[in-house]
């Protein structure tokens, strides 16, 4: 007994590496369930406006969620004032939203014009997921160049900073583009496609948070998103193994 208290005490006295086994806890379960919902997905079997409200937003706030955005936010507003990087937030989430609704309005007319299977559309976003994810991973291991300050954003750039590179490509990704328009195919009901909608602004919401507290937090941010970041890498890698490998079963080619 008197062993396992000693333990337990070293445990606790080593925070940092118990916040990293906390996250790698976190995003080992994440993964679980969003590998498990690509599955569903890219299989194309399920019936309309059947989808569990936890499967929806986990798929969709691993590819359209903050994780993701911190660093290429904290990079983009550099030397900003605090009033501009407020500027620069909520006109990135303004621009993703308005991307992914017209995403999603479009998306499923062109899948019918055109005659796009849905396994085909899932393997399209699968094959991106992995391509990204992989070169993330990859680039850990390059040789990190050092960054200037400069003289920060002017106010006249902030719209098109958060166009590019916060809105497209950090918050509105090609992969998250593909799961929402398999998820509003599928999802036939005025209900279904609501409740889509409502899970989307959630997650927009969220990262418009996630930007108004990361300059604040920065400093926390710095020591945990790393190791977050290696493992989300890891994770959407095997995601993207995932769904191309259910898609080319659904095609009959494995």
């Amino acid at each position: 007994m008197l062993k396992i208290e000693s333990v337990l005490s070293k445990l606790e006295r080593r925070s940092p590496c118990r916040h990293c086994a906390n996250i790698v806890v976190g995003v080992g379960c994440l993964a679980t369930a969003v590998v498990a919902s690509a599955v569903d997905v890219a299989a194309g079997e399920l019936p309309a406006a059947t989808f569990p409200l936890g499967q929806v937003f986990t798929i969709l706030f691993l590819m359209l969620g903050p994780f993701k955005i911190i660093g290429p936010f904290l990079t983009a507003t550099r030397g900003a004032e605090p009033r501009l990087t407020r500027r620069i937030a909520v006109l990135a989430t303004m621009f993703a939203a308005l991307a992914l609704l017209l995403a999603g309005a479009l998306g499923d007319v062109f899948l019918r014009k055109y005659g796009i299977p849905l396994p085909i559309l899932a393997l399209a976003g699968g094959i991106i997921l992995f391509l990204v994810a992989l070169r993330t991973v990859l680039e850990q291991f390059a040789p990190q160049e050092p960054h200037s300050e400069g003289d920060g954003v002017r106010p006249r750039a902030a719209a098109r900073v958060a166009m590019s590179p916060l809105a497209f490509p950090a918050i509105v990704t090609p992969y998250g583009i593909a799961a929402l328009i398999v998820f509003l195919s599928l999802s036939q009901s005025l209900e279904g496609r609501l409740t889509i909608g409502a899970v989307v602004i959630a997650i927009m919401v969220l990262n418009l948070v996630v930007m108004l507290v990361a300059r604040p937090l920065q400093t926390v941010l710095s020591i945990v998103m790393p190791v977050f970041g290696a493992v989300l890498g890891v994770v959407q890698v095997a995601l993207g193994l995932a769904v191309i490998n259910n898609a080319l079963h659904n095609l009959g080619i494995l």
